[in-house]
Order: C-alpha cells, then structure tokens, then sequence
C-alpha cells in the first residue's frame, strides 16, 4: 500500500507534500531572508602576479567585493607590459579602482626617479598610488608629493608603518598617527597600517601573531574606521580584525583567492563569525507556515 505522502510515477517515488516554492531564486534575495545586510566593499585584495586571465575571472566572480585591487607589489613593473595593461583594463571594465603598491614608490624616491615613476603609473591607467617609508626614509614633503600625483590624475594612499622593525610600541603608533594627519591633510584619502605578508612581528602583530587590539583602536579613533585600513594578508590576522571590529572594518593585502573567505566571515556565514554577536546576522522573523493560505490584499483583489 502506497504511502500518503508518496506516489510512484514511471519507476520514480515523488513526493505529494512538496512545499510551496518560496520565491527566493537568488543568492542576494537568500541573503537577505537569513539577515545579511548588503555591505559596501571593505576589503582591497592584491593580485601577487597573476596572469590576466586568472585575474579577470577573479574579477567576474568578485568585483563587488572590493574596495580597490592592489597590482603585484612590484610585479608589474617587471612582467610583459601588454599583461599589465590587460590586468588594468579588467579591472576598469568591472569597475573596480587599482592602486600600486608602495614598494615601488620608495624605490622610485630612493633613485631620484619619482616623476617617471608618477607617469608611468598615471599612463597605465592606474588610480591611485600608495606612499610610505616602509624600508627608506623620505624627504619629500608629504603635499609635493601628492600634489605630483594629483597633477598626473592620480590618488595617494598612505601606509604607515616600518616593515623591518618589529611589533609597534606606543610610542610608535603615536608618530604614526602624527605622520598620517599630515598625510591626510595633505590630501590622501586613505591610510594602511602595515603588517607585511607574514602579519608576525610586524605592526599590530607579536612575534607569536597575536594582534594587539588597543593600538588598532588607537588608529580608528584618530582617523575613523572609513579612513584607515589594516593589512590582513593571512587567516589569523583577518579573523583577529573581523572578530574585534565587526563587519565594518576595512582590511587589505588579502590574496584574491582568500577574499571570498573573508567576506563570508565578514557577513556571519562562516561557522566561527557566527559565534561572534557582532557578526552573526540578525535573526530574522520566523515565516509564516508553507501550509497557511496567503492573505489576499486589496490591491490583490482589485485586480481580479
């Protein structure tokens, strides 16, 4: 005897009591019923020198999560100049800004070389540019400097920190937060505290990769979490960011391949934000039951 919830039709069992569809047939319409917000883009992930087909297709499946896309260090510099063109213009056509990294600046003011430097970029069709003293000292003023690119159609970064002088005292961070207002008034739009590819004995991070939450705190009260962004370049670091901050944070130097990753632990989908209260979305009413008929509304019956 057949089951009341089951039929057989030609060799296969079906089901009689199949839900009622719900409507949602998309990813954004699913996101909202579980209380994602739709968040602007926060993190600015770097291509370390992709070829431009495994960039473009990153692009395709990721340009709306990106705040800018950093360019290969200084990668670019080297690879055949019609790759780097190519990487530019993807990015152009999903709309999405590029900015240099800032390795090649100071090598650039190091040789004497910051005007060319400055053309090349600004030809390429990059953005922005990103300054900093990371391994040199600068003496140009931080207005000549982004007067220069703003001269050439270009927009100034600023990263602050050293990259080979170990963890951050608070000493430190305070001449960083006097450096970055001089940036800022100077006309940068954005700040990037530094954390190198390792994110270990380096700015915000000890020796054993532990992230020290004051001195960040220190950086979003003097410039504002739009303002300033941390670098994140592994899964200990973005997750330490996302878990004290929330999802409001602006992270950076994440590799295209991990930015997917970050941004479902930015929004509570993955398995550990979800334990945190300020990432896990809010829970959203319970729907109504799939068997309760729908009430019709005026404007349903008036246009029977």
């Amino acid at each position: 005897m057949k089951s009341m919830t089951q039929r057989k039709s030609k060799g296969k069992t079906m089901s009689k009591n199949i839900p009622a569809r719900s409507g949602c047939a998309h990813t954004l319409d699913y996101l909202a019923r579980i209380g994602v917000p739709n968040l602007a883009p926060a993190t600015s992930p770097f291509d370390p020198g992709y070829d431009p087909v495994t960039l473009e297709a990153h692009l395709a499946q990721s340009s709306h999560l990106i705040s800018i896309l950093k360019v290969s260090m200084a990668c670019w510099i080297v690879a055949n100049e019609k790759a780097t063109r190519q990487k530019i213009a993807a990015a152009k056509k999903y709309r999405v800004a590029t900015v240099t990294g800032g390795g090649p600046f100071e090598i650039a003011v190091a040789q004497n070389q910051l005007p060319a430097y400055l053309d090349l970029c600004a030809n390429l069709g990059f953005t922005r540019i990103e300054c900093g003293e990371g391994f040199t000292d600068m003496p140009l003023p931080a207005g000549d400097v982004v007067g220069m690119a703003h001269s050439r159609g270009l927009d100034v970064q600023f990263e602050l920190g050293k990259k080979h002088l170990g963890s951050f005292t608070s000493d430190v961070v305070q001449q960083l937060v006097d450096q970055g207002k001089r940036w800022l008034d100077a006309g940068a739009l954005e700040l990037v505290v530094e954390a190198r590819e390792s994110a270990r004995d380096v700015g915000l991070f000890d020796a054993n990769g532990n992230f020290n939450a004051a001195y960040a705190e220190h950086f979003v009260s003097a410039f504002g979490i739009k303002t300033v962004s941390f670098e994140a370049p592994n899964k200990p670091s973005q997750f330490a960011l996302l878990n004290h901050f929330g999802p409001a944070v602006r992270v950076c130097n994440v590799r295209l391949e991990e930015l997917l990753r970050v941004e479902i632990y930015r929004r509570g989908l993955h398995s550990d934000a979800f334990l945190h209260d300020n990432l896990r979305p809010p829970r959203p009413p319970r729907p109504a039951s799939v068997t309760q008929k729908p009430q019709r509304t005026q404007a349903y019956a008036a246009n029977r």
